[in-house]
């Protein structure tokens, strides 16, 4: 069994934490690239603790980094086989941290970046615990045909993608908003016409501000 740590930050106020934030980065990086995102957020929520786990995988593609799954093969069987397992790990993880913190099962939002975005949009709506919001920045919906069968919950979703994206393309996220929403799933989008395969400050404010709705609402 894969256990996994990374990087963590806050809570901004100094008290105890009412909420979790767990950002989950792309292929080839590993927490550190994320949790400096939490800084920024920490200001909407600053009774939130934020963690950036590593991936459990070392990149099979680069020599350094971590992966949540190997793309070296990019069927639909492979890929889908591989965010399968990765959902499995940080089911495991979400669990591990919520209790480490106090904090009930639904006490909790999921963010990733590209490969992380796959994972976590994967993982989140098929939690029996819904997280209160999943943030899919420059990402995809894996195995989308399933989604229904498969569907545990009914998070809010935001979509954050780069138009000009070279990595994994915009139309990927719109497809998933037109999946999402057919599955009865409230989808908001941010697009940046300049934007490649990154997060800029328009996407920094759109996850800010859906953070922020998705804990206030239901307490």
């Amino acid at each position: 069994m894969e256990d996994l740590d990374g990087p963590r930050y806050g809570p901004a106020s100094g008290g105890t934490p009412r909420r979790l934030v767990l950002l989950c980065h792309g292929l080839g990086a590993d927490g550190h690239d994320l949790i400096d995102l939490a800084p920024t957020w920490a200001h909407a929520l600053p009774d939130a603790a934020f963690v950036a786990p590593d991936a459990p995988y070392p990149c099979d593609m680069a020599p350094s980094g971590r992966q949540w799954f190997s793309v070296a093969d990019r069927s639909p069987a492979r890929m889908e086989a591989g965010v399968r397992r990765a959902a499995a790990v940080l089911d495991r993880f979400i669990d591990a941290e919520l209790a480490r913190l106090s904090l009930p099962a639904p006490a909790y939002a999921l963010m990733g970046f590209s490969q992380g975005a796959m994972t976590v949009l994967f993982a989140g709506l098929r939690r029996t615990s819904a997280p209160r919001a999943i943030l899919a920045f420059s990402g995809a919906l894996i195995a989308p045909e399933k989604l229904v069968a498969e569907l545990a919950n009914r998070a809010p979703v935001l979509l954050v993608h780069g138009e000009a994206d070279e990595v994994v393309p915009v139309s990927r996220s719109r497809d998933a908003a037109v999946t999402l929403r057919a599955a009865g799933i409230a989808v908001e989008e941010t697009y940046s016409g300049r934007l490649g395969h990154g997060i800029d400050d328009a996407g920094l404010t759109a996850g800010a501000l859906f953070l922020q709705r998705g804990f206030a609402e239901g307490g």
